[in-house]
């Protein structure tokens, strides 16, 4: 869920009037498939993705696959690999995530204008996060993430920071005229108090687009809300947290991979954490200095967002899905938000 990036995708497909995905039929979908000779029995389905399209694929073999077309222009081809890289090295660590299968020599692929990657199908459903034990499977496994990340830094993806959602987002909206002129001063208003709160955090980056030194920054899965953990029964083999897309993989701290997984009133979030530090920990240390970072973090996604939805309104699935966006109703409800926000950011943060 970020907004285009520098360079990118290879083969971009050839200008039109329409948006580039609108050429991507099951038969394009089905021809890509079968260059790398897997052979679709006709069964195709589109998972739920807006910033890619991916689809699940039944194969005449009766093994089932998951195909991604990068959204053109978001990501380099470096920075495609270097998720697959890091997915790699988790399998490798025995880290339950989802990456791509190598084939034909290679993780990333072209046909048709489009890069695409094909990873295996893992079913489940969405974690239960009221239930402690499930949380501490989930803290185990983020703390073996995390020290996967740890080993290594990324060469071309960038950092999840101040300058990149939150500034780079409020700069865009406003010089895209993105907000209706009767909200237009408030948002800014709020929007830049809150940034103003956030620049007094770990969060900022100097002008190299360094972090200072207070927090340990590493490789992160980035986008780590339920939606992205597929839990299966506990009774299996394989039973417990799959972690899959990591397409928002990016440096930061390690508590944005935990914060996303909190919800309800302060009491609930408090015991939610609880139970991912208690699985955390018996891996890996935990800087809990961190937790002030949650209510910024939360608030520099809250500002993204929006920028992301005006960034990707040209192509056809945003209106139908988010027909709500760009009114003045939806613009004041932000400016409640962000008012909300900055209320958070100066309570003590969460601890445990």
């Amino acid at each position: 869920m970020q907004p285009d990036q520098p360079g990118a995708t290879p083969a971009s497909p050839a200008p039109s009037s329409t948006h580039p995905y609108q050429s991507l039929t099951p038969d394009v979908v089905l021809d890509a498939l079968a260059t790398l000779d897997l052979h679709g029995d006709g069964r195709l389905q589109a998972l739920s993705s807006y910033e890619n399209r991916v689809y699940q694929i039944h194969l005449e073999d009766r093994s089932i696959v998951v195909a991604k077309f990068y959204r053109p222009g978001r990501w380099s081809e470096a920075q495609i690999l270097e998720e697959h890289a890091f997915s790699a090295e988790l399998t490798a660590a025995e880290v339950p995530a989802v990456a791509p299968l190598e084939l034909k020599g290679a993780t990333l692929h072209e046909h048709a204008g489009f890069a695409f990657s094909v990873s295996p199908y893992r079913g489940g459903r969405p974690p239960e996060l009221d239930d402690f034990e499930v949380l501490e499977w989930i803290g185990r496994f983020l703390a073996r993430i995390h020290t996967v990340g740890g080993k290594q830094p990324f060469a071309t993806r960038p950092a999840l920071d101040l300058q990149s959602f939150g500034i780079a987002s409020r700069d865009w909206l406003l010089g895209h005229d993105k907000i209706p002129l009767d909200v237009q001063g408030l948002w800014e208003k709020h929007c830049n108090q809150a940034l103003e709160l956030i620049a007094a955090t770990a969060l900022a980056t100097d002008a190299k687009g360094a972090f200072g030194t207070e927090f340990r920054s590493l490789r992160l899965h980035g986008d780590c809300h339920p939606g992205n953990i597929l839990w299966t029964p506990t009774d299996r083999p394989d039973g417990g947290p799959h972690f899959v897309d990591l397409d928002d993989a990016r440096t930061g701290f390690a508590v944005q991979d935990l914060w996303m997984l909190l919800s309800g009133e302060r009491a609930q979030r408090t015991g939610q954490l609880s139970g991912l530090l208690e699985g955390y920990e018996q891996f890996r240390e935990f800087d809990r200095r961190e937790l002030a970072l949650i209510e910024p973090l939360r608030t520099l996604r809250l500002i993204h967002y929006s920028a992301w939805l005006a960034r990707r309104w040209q192509d056809p699935i945003f209106p139908i899905n988010f027909p709500w966006f760009g009114s003045s109703d939806y613009w004041n409800g932000q400016v409640q938000m962000l008012q909300d926000q900055c209320e958070a950011m100066e309570e003590a943060p969460l601890y445990c």
